[in-house]
């Protein structure tokens, strides 16, 4: 058989920009050499729908073994009770649960997705505002964190069957259990989307979602730092609160009833070939390099925020707890969009994305914002001794929007930087 030249000069060509670029996209991240083993590996010749011990093909006795190892390591990880390791996605996870406990016109509960929400929390355009009926909380404007409050407020005025605690851009930690307790008001479920801060979480360097919520999702390929895909857990498993039957009869167990709906309720066969990898990035995430890996992602972040706050940006609720951070641009540079400011640094090799910020002004297409997180840099082994010149960087080129001089400099200068720092360093 030839080899697909083509596609493998493409493959090349994307390394490349990887190893000589800084990435600062907040949800990406760099895996190691046997995570990426894993996920090349004959397991992606196998069907295997399913739980294990439970599928509907034969010949899975081994991927039941590999699947069962996922499960174990995350259920240790995180002190949980149940996981289900099969969806392809967080917004995957998220729509198996929605699917699990609403029904179709059901009202729900997240953060407004231009104050940091998710587009699997209510988008118009995506199912969950689609099949269901999404109402939102925001941040306060002073603080521009998470109004508490007003979130109690309106779920005792709107009665929502699921409240989501969760974002796709939120630098600050989260009360899980002032939002438990709103949600004991009104009788809803709280759900946790941990996609963002997972590994932080994990290692016990943020508030953890259990016991205050009833179900947890999260991607596996940020903070996790594993292949990219999502899961759904629960701390303690409970019974079926609205009686959601089958053919066969009522389901006694949320745990029956998440299983369903990711299987056969919104995918089919799982990737067996990522679930291994995602096993092996369990395992990673429990060791002690991965515990000094993490709290240098916090430490390169607070580092961060503090270095554009000096520069004289506005750092959205003045600073971060996390991996990440949302920068207003209107302080400093009034007229430049977030969008300006992604493709400008792309021709720098630095990467990180547009962004809506609180109470914006344009549209999501344009933005005021950008959204800047420490978890790829991280892994490559930067340290805080760098993050000041990361960030004297960008501002280089955003006072130089214009100048391909200035551009093409601070390119050798990022270039020159990386070189010193290989594509995975733990």
């Amino acid at each position: 058989m030839e080899k697909d030249t083509l596609v493998f000069q493409l493959i090349k060509k994307e390394y490349e920009r990887q190893l000589h670029g800084i990435e600062l996209i907040a949800s990406e991240n760099f895996v190691s050499n046997q995570v990426l083993e894993a996920m090349g590996s004959c397991l992606t010749n196998k069907y295997a729908e399913g739980l294990p011990g439970r599928r509907y093909y034969g010949g899975c006795q081994v991927v039941d073994e590999v699947e069962q190892l996922a499960i174990d390591r995350i259920k240790k990880l995180f002190n949980a009770e149940w996981v289900n390791v099969q969806p392809h996605s967080g917004a995957q996870a998220n729509a198996a649960v929605m699917l699990a406990v609403l029904k179709p016109g059901d009202t729900f509960l997240g953060l407004d997705l231009s104050h940091g929400g998710h587009l699997s929390h209510g988008s118009p355009v995506n199912s969950s505002g689609i099949l269901y009926r999404p109402v939102a909380y925001t941040l306060n404007p002073d603080t521009e964190q998470v109004d508490y409050d007003k979130l109690e407020e309106i779920a005792l005025r709107e009665r929502p069957k699921l409240i989501i605690a969760g974002a796709s851009a939120y630098s600050r930690d989260w009360d899980y259990e002032r939002m438990r307790q709103v949600a004991e008001k009104v009788g809803a479920l709280l759900m946790a989307d941990i996609a963002h801060p997972a590994g932080l979480i994990a290692r016990g360097l943020l508030n953890h979602p259990f016991p205050y919520c009833h179900i947890v999702t999260t991607t596996t390929h940020k903070t996790l730092r594993g292949p990219r895909g999502g899961l759904v857990m629960m701390g303690k498993d409970f019974e079926n609160p609205w009686g959601l039957t089958t053919p066969k009869g009522e389901i006694k167990m949320m745990s029956q009833v998440l299983d369903m709906a990711v299987f056969p309720g919104i995918q089919g066969g799982p990737l067996e070939h990522v679930i291994a990898a995602k096993a092996v990035s369990f395992g990673e995430a429990l060791s002690d390099s991965y515990l000094e890996y993490i709290k240098q992602v916090k430490k390169n972040a607070a580092m961060m925020a503090q270095c554009f706050i000096d520069k004289g940006y506005k750092v959205v609720s003045n600073g971060t707890d996390n991996h990440s951070m949302l920068i207003d641009l209107r302080t400093k540079f009034p007229e430049i969009t977030g969008k300006m400011v992604e493709n400008v640094l792309v021709r720098a090799d630095i990467t990180l994305n547009k962004n809506m910020v609180p109470f914006d002004s344009r549209t999501p297409f344009t933005t005021s914002g950008v959204r800047v997180g420490t978890p790829a840099i991280t892994t490559r082994g930067v340290k805080e001794d760098i993050i000041g010149q990361v960030v004297e960087l960008i501002d280089e080129v955003i006072m130089h929007i214009e100048d391909e001089k200035v551009i093409g400099r601070v390119r050798e200068k990022v270039n020159a930087i990386m070189n010193g720092y290989p594509l995975f360093a733990y």
